[in-house]
């Protein structure tokens, strides 16, 4: 395995790890205030950053296996 392709399979390990935890976050829907005025954060960009890291995920999963060929 060469360093590109390595490099391929750890970021899309990272991206799922870190899509993982959106997810864990949307679902656990902690109470989470704002410093300035507390004012509640929504968690529905949890849901967006999760699809966004998933899809990166993905991505770089087939581009390693397409670097191999």
């Amino acid at each position: 395995m060469n360093a590109q392709i390595a490099a391929l399979r750890v970021g899309g390990v990272v991206f799922g790890l870190m899509s993982i935890a959106q997810l864990t976050r949307e679902l656990a829907c902690p109470q989470v205030d704002v410093v300035v005025g507390s004012l509640p954060m929504p968690v529905w960009p949890s849901a967006l950053a999760a699809a966004f890291l998933a899809a990166m995920c993905i991505w770089m999963w087939k581009a390693s296996y397409h670097a191999r060929q």
